[in-house]
Parts: C-alpha cells; structure tokens; sequence
C-alpha cells in the first residue's frame, strides 16, 4: 500500500481528492454552526429547518448533474476535466469566504448547492480514473485508501469546521484555510497522469429525466456490478442514519454534550478508516466480494450490541449534559464507543470491495457512467434514510431503537451481499473455463 502512495499513478489524485472532501465538510459544518447559532436568530428563521434545507440542496446537484458528469467523464479525458474542476473550486471558495462574511442564508445556500455540483462532477471522474491507472490486484489498496482518506476529511473538516467558525477570528481563518486548500488540491491535480478517452463519440443530452433513466439502465446490465451499487447505497444509507443521529443520540439518549458528538464521529470515522485497512490485508489485492457478507452480518451484530450497551447507559446524576471524560466513566458507555467502531469497522471491510468490484467488472469503455449511477442510487439512498428517520420519529421512535431496527435490517442486508458474490464467482468460473 505504501508504494501506492509514493506512486505518480495515485498520490496527486489521493491528495486531490482528500483536498476537496475536506474542504466540503469544513464549509458544510462552519455554514451549519453559524446559522445555528447565529444567522437564524438574527433572520428570524428556523434553523433546524434551514440546516435541513441546507442538506437537500447539497444532495440535490447529485440527481440533476450525475448523468451528465459520468457522459463527460467518458468522452473527453479524465485529468483535464479534474483539472478545470478543482480549478472552479478555488472560485468557489472564494464565493464561500464572502457568504461567510455576509452572513445572509441565502447566499450560503447558493454557494452550498454550487459545492455540491461540483462534487457531482468530481465522483465519477475520481473512480473511474482509478482502474486506468491501477492494476486490478492494486484497486483493492487504492479503494482502501480512498475511503480511508474521504473518512478522515469528513472528521476533519466537520471539527476543525465546528470548532473554528464562532471563535474570534473564526470567519477569517476558515477562508483562509478553505481558499488554501482549493489552491493545494488544484496544484495537486495538475500531477495526475492523463487518461486514454474511453468513447469520443458519446453523444451527451441534456434532458435530465432521459439522461438520469438512461445511465442507471446501463448500469443494470451487469448483476454483479448493479448488486455492488445497491450494496454500496445502503452502506451510505447506514452512514447517513448514524452521521444525523449523533447529535441526538448524544444529548438525548447518552445526555452528554457536544464532546461526546465529536468522539462519536471520530471513533466512527477512524473505525471505518481501520476497516478500510484490515480489508486490504484479507483480500491481498484480490478483487473479490468474499468477505462482505460477514462484515454486513459484523455491522447487524455490533449495531443491536451498541442498543444493549445503549439501553444499559446510566447518566450521571444532574442536569448538567455529561463531557467526554464523565461519560466514559461508565462500563455501559465504553460498550457504546467500542460498539460504534466495530460497526465502522465492519462497514470499511463491507464497502471496499462492493466498489473495486463495480470498478474491475464494468467495461472500460462505461466506467464513469456506471459510478455516475452509483452516485444517483446513492443519493436516493441518502434522501431516503432522511425520509425514513423523520417517519420513525414522528411516530414516537427514540434514536436507539432506530439503530436497532438498521441492525436487525441487515441480516437480510447480508443475504444480499452474499447472492453478489455468488453471482461474482460464477461470471468469473464461466470466464476461465472459456
């Protein structure tokens, strides 16, 4: 893995892309803050609406502009359009440092969908150059590091975000940092070899209804690679529903504070990292699904222990909402923690090959088509856990027993992984006997 990351072929794209995530969750979280806290007292607007509104608009780019962006991606080459991308990001972030100075939502919101555009375009470029410049023994290690490097920008640009925005200075330095970054990751992207263009003559539409049907259609022509899409969706299914809750299952169920929000997400962010990791070492660089249906079952397990442990919590005695050192004082709340990072775990084992498979076995010629599918059928996902949630809790469901019942989900979740693999290991016996 380490020769991966001196490599040419990946470190400026690694650096490209963890970049851009970065950069992504430290504008998202400092806009959340800020209108939080801030803005929508001053606005007279609710801000739990508002930060809802602002999650929408950041998922909403990905169903209007995914098809188009897996269609550009496969007609003209890959580096030059990671190149002009980043390129925009830097103006981007320009836009954002002002939305943050102004202070006005609906500017920032602007500016967040603007973000999210650019994130539509930047997915399928971002996987489907990889089996160009990897071997197949190496997307396994590569996919491992991507996911363990978008992990690890999440947790930093969410805290360093969260942490910085409302503190003297606060704005000043967060554009610094966000403009700085865009101009590292543009440098970055300058390095990244280029890519043989794959179909020249592909004719782009702009009906976006007709384009969106179409791409996930063409997806669909492979079992395997399709399961793997469904299989990956419902790992950011899971994610979303965890990512959401932390806060509440934090204040309302753990009755601990913002700390205790913070330790969550790393030990989440860190576990799936670790999962990401321990996966390369199974699969030695083989491109095989033979260990996704145990990490699914792995994730049901330690998701009903992390309710038990949960259940069995006993807060301090007081009003006042626990810190991260009085909360791990309890034997329940070290089971909550342990919990939470062997689901991540489970989930980093579960997701890196579902991705290398969709990678190895699509045919070349489609590749950012297919993972621009992925990222509709993934954000339908992520919509959907959001509708999901918010129908539970209306129906008097706590946080915990969410979490149970994704759990108990995904047994059969595992069934599914398992069929994909089956499917995998007869395409691939039919190929060598052939």
């Amino acid at each position: 893995m380490l020769p991966l990351l001196k490599s040419r072929r990946f470190l400026p794209l690694f650096i490209t892309q963890f970049l851009g995530a970065f950069n992504d969750n430290l504008f998202k979280n400092s806009m959340v803050v800020l209108i939080t806290y801030v803005i929508a007292e001053k606005a007279g607007v609710n801000a739990q609406l508002m930060v809802t509104l602002a999650s929408g608009l950041f998922i909403l780019p990905f169903f209007l502009f995914s098809a188009t962006a897996g269609k550009l991606a496969d007609k003209y080459e890959k580096s030059r359009l990671i190149k002009i991308i980043k390129l925009v990001e830097i103006f981007i972030m320009i836009a954002a440092s002002i939305g943050l100075y102004l202070g006005d939502i609906e500017p920032l919101l602007a500016i967040l969908f603007l973000l999210g555009t650019q994130s539509a375009f930047f997915g399928p470029l971002k996987y489907s150059i990889l089996p160009t410049h990897l071997k197949e023994d190496e997307l396994i290690s590569g996919n491992a590091l991507i996911e363990t490097g978008t992990f690890l920008a999440i947790l930093l640009g969410t805290i360093i975000g969260g942490l910085m925005i409302l503190t003297e200075g606060g704005i000043t330095n967060v554009s610094y940092l966000m403009v700085a970054m865009a101009v590292i990751g543009w440098f970055a992207s300058r390095s990244i070899p280029t890519a043989k263009i794959v179909a020249p003559n592909l004719k782009i539409g702009w009906n976006v209804a007709a384009e969106t049907w179409e791409i996930i259609q063409q997806s669909r022509s492979r079992s395997d690679v399709f399961l793997s899409i469904i299989g990956i969706s419902w790992f950011w299914f899971i994610g979303a529903t965890f990512l959401a809750q932390f806060p509440s299952f934090a204040k309302d169920i753990m009755f601990a504070d913002e700390q205790v929000v913070t330790l969550f997400l790393a030990v989440f962010s860190i576990g799936n990292g670790v999962g990401a990791m321990i996966c390369n070492r199974l699969l030695k660089g083989e491109v095989t699904g033979s260990y996704a249906a145990a990490s699914a079952l792995g994730m049901a397990i330690f998701t009903i222990a992390l309710y038990f442990f949960a259940s069995a919590y006993v807060p301090p005695v007081g009003d006042v909402l626990s810190n991260a050192a009085t909360f791990l004082q309890g034997w329940a709340a070290w089971g909550v923690v342990i919990s939470l990072f062997l689901i991540a775990v489970s989930a980093g084992v579960y997701i890196v090959p579902l991705y290398a498979i969709m990678q190895a076995r699509t045919d070349k010629n489609e590749t950012a088509r297919v993972i621009a599918a992925n990222n509709i059928i993934n954000a339908l996902f992520m919509v959907g856990s959001a509708i999901f949630i918010l129908g539970l809790l209306s129906l008097g469901w706590s946080v915990i027993e969410i979490f149970l019942l994704m759990g108990i989900i995904n047994f059969p979740v595992a069934a599914l992984v398992h069929r994909i693999v089956i499917i995998e290991q007869t395409k691939r016996k039919g190929a060598t006997n052939a």
